[in-house]
């Protein structure tokens, strides 16, 4: 991976949301997941410009959802993994992987 390329920390949460929620991976169910897993609440703003700046890099896509079917229901912004954004994703979490064998979390070396 180039050094432009590195995802940041939020960046890589958010590809990890998007991963994990497959088909259902529209900005307010990311957001909510994100808070579901960190424990922390999400700015809306943080997350929908993060979806939009990985959409800008070629990491995600969009796909229009058919109206929902219930009164007034509106289509949904879906986001996907393209093939780079789960290239980025398997490079980013190795390297996690890597740094991070033989560390316990609370013990200073």
């Amino acid at each position: 991976m180039a050094k432009g390329d590195w995802l940041g920390d939020f960046e890589l949460c958010v590809l990890l949301a998007v991963r994990h929620l497959g088909e259902e991976a529209y900005g307010l169910r990311v957001r909510q997941h994100l808070e579901q897993m960190t424990g922390r609440p999400m700015a809306v703003g943080a997350v929908y410009n993060t979806l939009a700046r990985l959409k800008d890099k070629g990491l995600l896509r969009i796909r229009i959802d058919a109206p929902r079917p219930v009164q007034g229901g509106r289509s949904r912004a879906c986001f996907l993994l393209t093939a780079a954004g789960t290239r980025a994703l398997s490079f980013s979490t190795s390297v996690l992987i890597r740094m991070m064998a033989g560390w316990t979390p609370g013990h200073a070396k």
